[in-house]
């Protein structure tokens, strides 16, 4: 498979609009490509909280409308990052698209770990409830949204219900980068599965982005890795590296679950 992952610099002095035509634009230069991703919450920035509200869209919105078009014009499976979605009752959420190479949304998927404690994101918007997979013709897609990735049971739920690659979007600050390489590389080989990582760059609200967006393999291996900026980071990798690393090397299958916690007196 060919992939590109989009690292869209997100600063202040652009508006919404025109990061969405020129995040279009750059989908649909990557035609050639089988998977296109972009970052989480790539139209108003991560850190961007008192934006949300004003910034929200319904999940049919410019976003999903831009981003359809753009899969569709570049012929590419679509990963179109994350946007504020506003819910038909008003709730926020921290919403992810992914969309096939004929423009039609594929699937939804709603962050389900929330970032702020107790502030910020972490109050403002909703929670997801589902783990999400896409079936890709090569592969199968495992979704999770920048702060998931510090949850490990996520990423097993999603290799229970038979995710192959596991999908990061994100908007990670650069004052915890070495956190980001290391999770990256812990749920490749934990999950024994490819790991694509894409961050922001540029600032959001005054909160500096990690950028270095990541690819890992299912040893763990780094495939291709960006720098600061904004950039286009394109790999390839074969996905039936999954499977054989798994066949080879059966870790998965010695799982033990249920197993209750023992209490000392």
């Amino acid at each position: 498979m060919h992939a590109s992952l989009i690292q869209i610099a997100v600063n202040e002095d652009e508006s919404v609009n025109s990061r969405r035509e020129r995040a279009a634009s750059l989908v649909v230069a990557q035609r050639g490509a089988d998977l296109v991703v972009l970052p989480e919450l790539w139209p108003v920035g991560a850190f961007a909280y008192t934006a949300f509200a004003d910034e929200a869209e319904p999940l049919h919105g410019p976003t999903h409308e831009a981003m359809a078009k753009a899969a569709a014009e570049a012929g590419v499976w679509l990963h179109a990052g994350s946007f504020v979605e506003r819910a038909e009752d008003g709730t926020l959420y921290n919403t992810s698209l992914v969309f096939s190479p004929e423009g039609e949304r594929a699937a939804s998927y709603r962050k389900i770990h929330r970032f702020g404690f107790d502030e910020g994101e972490a109050v403002m918007m909703g929670a997801g409830e589902e783990l999400v997979t896409v079936a890709l013709p090569q592969t199968t897609l495992g979704l999770a949204t920048c702060y998931d990735l510090r949850f490990p049971e996520q990423f097993r739920g999603l290799v229970d219900a038979g995710a192959e690659t596991m999908i990061v979007a994100a908007g990670w600050p650069e004052r915890r980068r070495a956190h980001w390489t290391l999770l990256a590389q812990a749920r490749a080989v934990e999950n024994q599965a490819y790991v694509l990582a894409v961050g922001c760059a540029g600032t959001h609200a005054g909160v500096e982005q990690a950028a270095h967006s990541i690819v890992v393999d299912p040893w763990g291996e780094v495939l291709a890795e960006a720098g600061a900026g904004e950039e286009v980071l394109t790999v390839e990798f074969d996905p039936a590296t999954t499977v054989t690393t798994r066949e080879r090397f059966p870790a998965l299958k010695d799982r033990r679950l249920g197993i209750a916690p023992r209490r000392l007196a």
